[in-house]
């Protein structure tokens, strides 16, 4: 590399070109930029525990319809009894439940994985605006609401599969009740006012 002339008016030389652009473009400090990116983690690792909760309670309701459907197999041999219709009517009736559950739980999980999307983008989208020093500034932004919004819409999906669970399994405990009943001549009260 050649030493650089000296300038005309007896100055220092000029400074390189590299030095110049970084000097002109004032990028903020890296600790500042890593901060900002890494500020939407906490709600990639919220999303995360969701998603895999969400995937848990999926398994649960595929486990369920596999032993209900066991049943069914099994209740249609040999003649039909009373009994065995009003098993039947059960399973018929655990199996609409099961079905509202696992649609609301294949959105939930969909969304869940939209927002877990939105989100890295909204950390990446940071790391660009910050470097770049343009006026993308509000991508970061509109990232961050839209991922905020579908963690949103992910919890009010998940809020009413719950619903819909335990529904489910108030009826099925009241189907209990009445089969100890029948059967037994035992009464077993509910709970007061639902708790127990």
């Amino acid at each position: 590399r050649r030493p650089l002339p000296p300038s005309e008016n007896g100055m220092e030389p000029p400074l390189p070109y590299t030095v110049l652009m970084f000097a002109i473009i004032d990028l903020p400090p890296a600790n500042e930029v890593l901060a900002a990116m890494i500020t939407p983690a906490v709600l990639i690792s919220a999303s995360g525990t969701l998603t895999m909760s969400t995937s848990n309670r999926l398994g649960r309701v595929v486990e369920r319809v596999r032993v209900l459907n066991k049943d069914a197999e099994e209740l249609c041999t040999g003649p039909l009894d009373d009994a065995k219709a009003e098993r039947m009517n059960r399973i018929a009736e655990q199996l609409d439940s099961l079905n509202l559950r696992i649609h609301l739980l294949r959105s939930a999980l969909s969304v869940l994985y939209m927002a877990v999307g939105l989100l890295v983008g909204t950390s990446l989208t940071i790391g660009v605006t910050a470097a770049a020093k343009s006026w993308l500034g509000w991508v970061p932004v509109m990232f961050a609401l839209a991922g905020g919004t579908t963690l949103l819409r992910a919890s009010y999906l998940l809020w009413r599969e719950t619903r819909v669970a335990v529904n489910s399994s108030i009826r099925e405990m009241e189907h209990v009740r009445a089969t100890v009943a029948k059967k037994t001549g035992l009464f077993i009260p509910p709970p007061a006012d639902g708790v127990e």
